[in-house]
């Protein structure tokens, strides 16, 4: 992967249309995104801090901004958001992560969706914005993202995804809410392969791998070629055995022809115990268009999860996500793009072994480390 160079980010911002009428643009629209976007990253969670920011740093914003009547208040930031056009941040975020992320053959992108809660509003009967995004587990970093409709849910959005990114060559995993149909047609579509967690809601298909898998365990798997792998984790006073079994076996499936390029199914066993406590144990059941590689089923259930700790964990900890209570007109979805942005530079920066969260403070602190952060 190149690295994620600004400047062709500044650049792509320059297609957004500016939304206000030409009366009221004291501050140019370029100006307002980009400050926006370093104060977001220096640790800013609302329109006050963004022009406080502003402020503070205006000498250094001077340097590559034009700034012709000063910082913009925070009414100006707060307006703007409201009524720039989500579509057109998106893309132009996609056209930069494009020009800088090369996924490689075999690349994880999980797929996952994540409630905004501070977005709801209880006295407009608003409900709290939904956000779904794609994250690039090896390269950490967010390669876009769609908002659910307002009576729509994660079904409907993940195919909108999935069309506009570059997937080809990808294993895609998604948890059970995306094994739809017409998901994993898009993704054969796309020239990826996916793997794909299996529960209730697929009730015919979730019961007969559930039964052959736990019967051909049972019966360890004899006459039925099958690949299969161990892992053990140690750590925290916890130890975790996971085991996977994967079969191509799957001519008993009666849903089979229904599911594009369905190839293998996998079975994944979590035994965990704590030290001096109770075991637990878990069983997963997933689809495939993948040949039957246990090792690398295993790798894909548990690539899954990064985008659970290393994007949803880290814009509640350390953007706080879910305290912002921006809700009105574009701007809740204006800023979940904005922290996607800050999020992924921040990702990129490895001189600092702080978090997010203190990499923010230093950047907010250091005006040198925000240069680091931004790649001038």
């Amino acid at each position: 992967m190149s690295e994620l160079k600004v400047q062709p980010l500044f650049e792509s911002l320059t297609i957004i249309k500016d939304p206000r009428i030409e009366r009221t643009k004291l501050h140019s629209l370029i100006d307002i995104l980009v400050i926006a976007i370093c104060a977001m990253i220096c640790g800013a969670e609302d329109w006050e801090d963004i022009a406080e920011f502003g402020e503070a740093k205006r000498e250094w914003l001077a340097t590559f901004l034009e700034l012709k009547n000063g910082i913009p208040s925070h009414d100006t930031f707060r307006r703007v958001f409201i009524l720039l056009d989500s579509d057109e941040l998106k893309v132009s975020f996609l056209d930069w992560i494009r020009s800088a992320v090369s996924l490689s053959g075999g690349s994880l992108v999980n797929i996952d969706g994540k409630n905004l809660r501070g977005s709801k509003s209880g006295i407009n009967g608003k409900k709290a914005l939904n956000v779904v995004s794609a994250w690039a587990a090896e390269q950490s970093v967010v390669l876009g993202q769609v908002k659910c409709a307002e009576k729509s849910n994660e079904i409907q959005a993940i195919p909108e995804l999935l069309k506009l990114l570059e997937l080809q060559d990808c294993i895609v995993t998604i948890d059970a809410i995306g094994c739809q149909k017409e998901i994993v047609a898009e993704i054969v579509e796309k020239k990826a392969d996916y793997v794909i967690s299996l529960k209730g809601n697929q009730g015919i298909l979730h019961r007969e791998v559930k039964d052959y898998l736990d019967w051909a365990e049972r019966i360890k798997f004899k006459e039925i070629e099958f690949d299969y792998s161990e892992t053990l984790e140690k750590g925290h006073g916890r130890i975790e055995r996971r085991r996977c079994w994967v079969t191509e076996e799957i001519g008993w499936l009666t849903q089979r022809a229904e599911w594009s390029n369905l190839k293998s199914v996998m079975m994944v066993e979590s035994e965990g115990e704590v030290l001096g406590g109770a075991k637990t144990v878990d069983r997963r059941y997933f689809i495939s268009s993948l040949e039957a590689d246990a090792t690398r089923a295993l790798r894909c259930v548990r690539g899954h999860w990064a985008i659970e700790n290393e994007l949803h964990w880290c814009l509640d900890i350390g953007f706080r996500e879910d305290d912002c209570r921006t809700r009105v007109g574009n701007a809740p979805e204006n800023l979940a793009i904005i922290r996607h942005l800050g999020l992924n530079l921040l990702k990129q920066e490895t001189s600092s072994k702080r978090g997010i969260k203190g990499k923010r403070k230093k950047a907010g602190w250091d005006e040198g480390y925000l240069l680091k952060v931004l790649n001038f």
